[in-house]
């Protein structure tokens, strides 16, 4: 019998100390790139964006994928590429952790509109209030100081 899975994750980190490094000009190579590795692990994006501080990774994980091994990779296949290629001026590498929240497939097409449109949201909310209102959406319990 084979696996099947329909999970929707989307998958949230920061900068280090959220440092405003990911300028608008070289997001879309990070982004390419980050699809690649999300392919090559037989993972289905849906959508990738991010603001300044952070990104959203909208996707479908592969079942013999396990998530944190799977973000694990991302930031450290990542913040070598964006070393390598002198991507973002002042980039220190990604935030200890991550959030992972799963949502059903009737959320899609709001969700990739959410993480659309990114720029747009943070100019009303920062990193952090969009981020403590996911934590409390899904009743994740956590201590403030070691999110900030």
């Amino acid at each position: 019998m084979s696996t099947y899975t329909q999970i929707i994750y989307q998958i949230v980190f920061s900068t280090k100390n959220r440092v405003p490094v990911l300028h608008k000009t070289g997001r879309p190579d990070l982004f390419k790139y980050i699809w690649g590795i999300l392919e090559n692990k037989k993972c289905h994006l849906y959508q990738i964006n991010g603001f300044e501080d952070h990104i959203h990774i909208l996707t479908h994980i592969h079942p013999s994928v396990a998530l944190s091994q799977l973000v694990k990779d991302i930031k450290l296949a990542s913040s070598f590429y964006i070393k390598e290629n002198k991507l973002f001026f002042g980039f220190d590498g990604w935030q200890e952790g991550y959030g992972a929240f799963t949502y059903s497939l009737k959320e899609k097409e709001r969700l990739i509109n959410y993480v659309k449109n990114q720029e747009e949201h943070h100019k009303k909310t920062s990193f952090r209030d969009e981020y403590m209102s996911l934590l409390n959406e899904f009743e994740i319990d956590f201590e403030e100081k070691y999110l900030f």
